[in-house]
């Protein structure tokens, strides 16, 4: 029985990818709506001590403590980013998994095939941890909205937008997004047996990820954290770029656009 399982091994990959995306989905859904098991109740998030209509300086409340703020910031980032990004990682994680197969001695390669997406998902981990310090940073200085977890100063978030939009015509952004738009070539290239190869993979293109999208990312803080609509165009955004075959017009695209309604935030303010 166990065997016959096995051999079915793309597709328990791949349900487990859509079922860890699909819950990470439903998660932020229900946040979004002020349904968390730490929510306050009344339509805000209070996340374990992330008193949002309180926290900020600027509404003359005390500053929240960092081990009140962090751990709830860091849950939300990283559900956030296994919601906007393992879509994407799943053309590369299924190849490898056919790739690891082939290369295999013995019958499965499950056990690789979910180290290299766990390494991957670490890296973006460790994203969430580095957001959610900054979160906290912005919040203690009164520099985002206590409601919306966006900048208050147009001219701060006209800046990031310019430098976003600047990234993305840049040769490392370039390389980055070719790694990811090559997930073959990419494995071949760097492929090693084991699980040692499997984190080594998992970690070399939870980087390339990161280098192709960290600025990105940085927008949510221009929208709003948990804009619900922001989050959903982002992550398209980042599934057009590494899988369409117009992927990189589109980046190119969003770089005037990004440039453009900076430009624009910092006239206006």
């Amino acid at each position: 029985m166990l065997a016959k399982i096995l051999e079915r091994e793309r597709l328990i990959v791949a349900t487990f990818l859509l079922l860890a995306s699909g819950l990470a989905w439903l998660w932020l859904a229900r946040m979004s709506q002020g349904g968390m098991p730490f929510s306050s109740g009344s339509g805000g998030m209070d996340m374990q001590g992330m008193d949002m209509p309180g926290m900020s300086p600027a509404g003359g409340a005390p500053s929240p403590s960092f081990n009140a703020y962090f751990p709830g910031a860091a849950l939300m980032w990283f559900v956030m980013m296994v919601a906007m990004m393992l879509p994407s990682a799943s053309p590369m994680i299924l190849i490898y998994d056919r790739v690891a197969r082939q290369n295999a001695k013995a019958t499965t390669a499950l056990a690789p095939t979910f180290v290299f997406a766990g390494v991957y998902v670490a890296v973006w981990g460790a994203v969430s941890l580095v957001a959610a310090a900054l979160q906290w940073a912005l919040a203690t200085r009164g520099l985002i909205s206590a409601d919306t977890l966006a900048l208050r100063q147009g001219w701060i978030a006209g800046g990031l937008l310019i430098a976003a939009g600047l990234y993305q015509a840049t040769p490392l952004k370039r390389a980055c997004l070719s790694s990811c738009r090559s997930p073959l070539s990419f494995l071949m290239s760097g492929w090693r047996p084991g699980w040692r190869g499997a984190v080594r993979l998992g970690l070399s293109h939870g980087l390339y990820c990161l280098g192709c999208c960290w600025m990105l990312m940085t927008l949510l803080f221009v929208g709003g954290v948990m804009n619900p609509v922001l989050v959903v165009v982002l992550a398209l955004v980042v599934l057009i770029e590494k899988v369409a075959p117009f992927g990189k017009w589109v980046s190119l695209a969003i770089a005037g656009l990004a440039v453009g309604a900076g430009l624009w935030l910092l006239v206006a303010g």
